[in-house]
């Protein structure tokens, strides 16, 4: 088979954990042109390239370009501060920083000078200076003062704030405080990479106070989970466990990473940060299914039998960041990370990533036509840091 333009079959693929051990996992590639290399092999048996950094490459931008000329045809289904597109911009920020990749981020410039560098009106609710941490990292790269002024002295009226409200669920607490899950990924990152971008500690320092907040609150110590805010607390699933939203676990935990990322060895809260990484890591590694995805549910996941991407594009992320900073073992965590690459990989079809769960605060329904930007995002930073690990282990 010299040109194969599409592939929907079971492949054995052979996973490298090192060079004395394999395992064999069984995934199902569609549009495996895209996906994956070919080459026959001893019959039925084919050598993958999935994990070699210019297949890797190839499957981020087909999601990408396929993201951006949707905008072009279609136009921005939200504002394009909305912590929806915020959350896509992370993902393709990573991606064009990658060598070569300028006109990505010139996506995103011209993004920010459209809408003047400002984020979302409501001033204190997470979801609407979610794309601040874009904005900051842009910054760092530009250096161009305009894209970070407005966010700036947003911030500042954040720091300055007591912050001193119960989280409880009622009185419209989400628009002052972080009370429920998903801000862990909107907020938090936002303030530590403008910690990053102008040297000043005290962003930083209100992002860690804050997650702390939110933690005591909302995580359960015995499960290693976050709940999604306080009207779950007493909620079931119809196995009778606990209510935990991947989604919303998938928000914790790459948010706790890109907090991690701009937080400085010496912080007195950094060993309290990585413990919390590690124990939430180890827990969703076992939750994930025999086809590399995390279901919607993540203590019931036959309530929703089926693939959810924008959760394992964030658990991919996460795990595979912890390996490239050197948090987590390789032989317990690479066959993770690669078993979700392949679970990310098959919900892609002609550029889109099908299978992410709609906007919502719990486990829901989701089909293969099922699609929004922040999956887009998850996707591409799962890529980007897997990227970066098989560059510097070619033979993995």
């Amino acid at each position: 088979m010299k040109n194969v333009t599409k592939l929907t079959a079971f492949i054995l693929v052979f996973i490298t954990v090192n060079s004395k051990s394999q395992s064999v996992v069984k995934a199902n590639i569609s549009n495996a042109k895209y996906a994956i290399n070919l080459k026959p092999r001893y019959g039925r048996i084919f050598e993958d390239t999935v994990f070699k950094t210019k297949a890797i490459f190839n499957a981020m931008q087909r999601v990408a370009d396929w993201q951006i000329n949707t905008w072009n045809s279609k136009g921005f289904k939200a504002s394009k501060v909305d912590w929806t597109n915020g959350a896509c911009y992370t993902g393709l920020f990573a991606f064009g920083s990658l060598k070569g990749n300028q006109k990505y981020l010139k996506v995103l410039l011209d993004i920010g000078n459209d809408v003047k560098w400002n984020t979302g009106h409501l001033r204190f609710y997470a979801d609407d200076y979610c794309v601040g941490q874009t904005y900051a990292q842009l910054y760092g790269r530009y250096r161009r003062k305009e894209m970070i002024t407005p966010f700036t002295i947003q911030a500042d009226s954040i720091v300055a704030s007591p912050h001193d409200e119960p989280l409880h669920w009622r009185n419209n607490i989400q628009l002052r405080e972080w009370a429920w899950c998903d801000a862990l990924f909107m907020a938090p990152p936002s303030l530590a990479y403008l910690s990053t971008a102008t040297d000043d500690q005290k962003y930083l320092n209100t992002a860690i106070k804050l997650w702390w907040k939110t933690t005591d609150f909302l995580y359960d110590p015995a499960e290693k989970l976050y709940f999604r805010d306080e009207t779950f607390f007493n909620k079931k699933e119809k196995n009778g466990e606990k209510v935990f939203w991947s989604r919303g676990n998938g928000w914790v935990v790459a948010g706790l990473v890109r907090v991690l990322e701009n937080t400085p060895k010496n912080h007195p809260d950094r060993a309290r940060l990585e413990k919390l990484f590690k124990n939430m890591i180890g827990r969703i590694a076992k939750l994930q299914q025999q086809d590399g995805s995390w279901h919607a549910s993540l203590l019931d996941p036959d309530s929703y039998p089926i693939k959810e991407m924008s959760g394992t594009g964030f658990f991919c992320y996460a795990t595979a960041w912890g390996l490239n900073h050197g948090l987590l073992d390789e032989k317990t965590y690479l066959p993770v990370v690669k078993r979700s690459w392949l679970a990310l990989n098959s919900a892609v079809k002609n550029g889109m990533l099908g299978y992410v769960q709609p906007i919502g605060a719990s486990p829901d329904q989701v089909n293969a036509n099922s699609t929004a930007v922040y999956g887009v995002g998850a996707f591409l930073l799962s890529g980007v840091q897997l990227y970066n690990f098989m560059e510097r282990h070619p033979n993995y």
